[in-house]
């Protein structure tokens, strides 16, 4: 199976591709770790597999529309 062609599958049965998918699923495990742990946003960055935290900052803000640290004050309160 081609790295295309899992894309195009997996696109066609969950409208999102491969890398999306894959998007989605490190979010929801940072939200959890955000709440579940009192680690820091850069250790948390790491912990999903993130060589830059703030690579990681910038996709979680576009994602869930605040920074990591806020969603965690946030949801604290």
């Amino acid at each position: 199976m081609t790295p295309r062609y899992l894309s195009d599958a997996l696109k066609l049965e969950t409208g999102h591709t491969a890398l999306e998918n894959i998007h989605i699923y490190q979010i929801n495990r940072a939200k959890n770790l955000l709440l579940g742990s009192d680690d820091s946003v850069a250790t948390i960055a790491y912990a999903l597999g993130f060589e830059y935290p703030q690579y990681f900052s910038r996709l979680f803000k576009n994602k869930v529309g605040v920074t990591p640290t806020e969603y965690r004050e946030q949801t604290k309160h």
